[in-house]
């Protein structure tokens, strides 16, 4: 009886051991998701992106007043198959726009004034307008000359108003450079970068918080980092156009028609995108590349795009500083059935001719129709990781 009665009260001890134990093991959980919904309120971040309207053009209108108000473009002279470089707001009325071929340019806009690009001038815009964004954060992410990433999350100006902050920056660059820029401000780098052209030219538009979801769902997913051309046409197959048909999908499925991108796809419709501001990246490399309508069906219509490539190619390596020293050479072939090589020389040169033995060499590996050709070359960091960037490079 007695062995019984101890029997008894140790079956309670441990059912109430258990119920206890499950109690605290949820209060546990709770807790931890609680301080987890805090500290994600406590760190939101806040973002803004700054761009330039139409720097080169800008910069030349505003030292040359005779130039403004006209179709003006920046880039290299048709006769010598030049490309624009960026154009003002009149010749893009026309459809003039950069990348374009001068010689293109000039039939859509017969009165367009193109001047040659003056990367000094550019340099310097770009050193004040950083400047003044070190007065607010050092967390700075350069994308181009024209165009940064600022983390002003732990900004104590303004009373840590990202919008005020971003008025600021856009009063004082007015003042001091008289060009105009337009921001973005957001939670996200995703976000922020939509909202700054929202309202360009010369526009401001902030997406807080709460106005994500209602902002993201009415978007169209060519919107969406990392959306071409080719994949917002396989979306458009798939009856997907804006973000809200796109949240219809759930992520295993997306994965499976896009690979891993389709994460970042489940992710982006729904204003989800945790990347950082970087502000110590460097480029290793810097390149350009082409998707055709129609595959080149031959090595002699690939080689045949060379030189309109190698033309954009030096545009971009304009705006690179000193800080980088050009190194290999490089080419990418894409075939038409997604197969693709790259291949690169040390000790090559960067004309025209080293570039068509590359491609030769690189297109003899498949030997089939080309989708897509892409030109390069790979950067040496002269500045060995150690120092902050002063300018914005692309």
């Amino acid at each position: 009886m007695v062995v019984r009665l101890r029997l008894k009260r140790t079956v309670k001890v441990l059912v109430l051991y258990t119920v206890v134990s499950e109690i605290l093991f949820f209060l546990h959980r709770v807790t931890l998701f609680l301080l987890h919904e805090h500290r994600v309120e406590m760190t939101q971040r806040k973002i803004i992106h700054v761009d330039c309207d139409c720097f080169y053009a800008a910069i030349e209108m505003r030292d040359d007043p005779r130039l403004a108000g006209k179709p003006l473009a920046v880039g290299g002279s048709a006769d010598r198959r030049g490309v624009i470089a960026t154009c003002n707001y009149e010749a893009r009325a026309y459809g003039v726009r950069s990348a374009m071929s001068s010689g293109h340019a000039l039939k859509l806009c017969p009165d367009l004034t193109i001047v040659k690009p003056r990367m000094d001038a550019y340099r310097e815009a770009s050193r004040e307008i950083h400047t003044i964004f070190r007065d607010y954060t050092e967390i700075i992410e350069p994308l181009s000359l024209d165009e940064a990433y600022l983390d002003v999350s732990d900004s104590a100006h303004f009373g840590g108003s990202a919008t005020r902050i971003a008025q600021d920056i856009r009063r004082r660059v007015s003042n001091q450079l008289h060009i105009t820029v337009s921001a973005g401000v957001a939670p996200n780098k995703f976000l922020a970068k939509i909202a700054s052209d929202w309202k360009k030219p010369n526009g401001l538009f902030v997406i807080t918080p709460d106005q994500v979801e209602a902002f993201v769902s009415g978007l169209s997913v060519s919107k969406l980092h990392g959306v071409g051309k080719v994949t917002a046409e396989r979306l458009g197959k798939l009856g997907i156009v804006d973000c809200s048909q796109l949240r219809e999908w759930d992520k295993l499925a997306l994965v499976r028609e896009f690979g891993s991108f389709g994460e970042r796809l489940w992710s982006l419709a729904r204003g989800i995108d945790d990347r950082l501001v970087h502000n110590d990246s460097r480029r290793q490399s810097i390149s350009v590349e082409n998707t055709y309508d129609v595959d080149l069906p031959d090595l002699r219509s690939c080689l045949e795009k060379l030189p309109e490539l190698l033309d954009t190619l030096a545009t971009r390596m304009a705006r690179i500083d000193s800080s980088y020293r050009p190194g290999k050479p490089f080419v990418k072939v894409k075939f038409h059935d997604f197969t693709q090589t790259t291949l690169e020389q040390a000790g090559a040169g960067r004309d025209l001719g080293s570039y068509q033995l590359l491609l030769t060499q690189a297109f003899n590996r498949g030997g089939k129709p080309v989708r897509l050709l892409g030109v390069g070359v790979r950067l040496e960091d002269l500045r060995g990781g150690f120092e902050q960037m002063e300018l914005f490079e692309r």
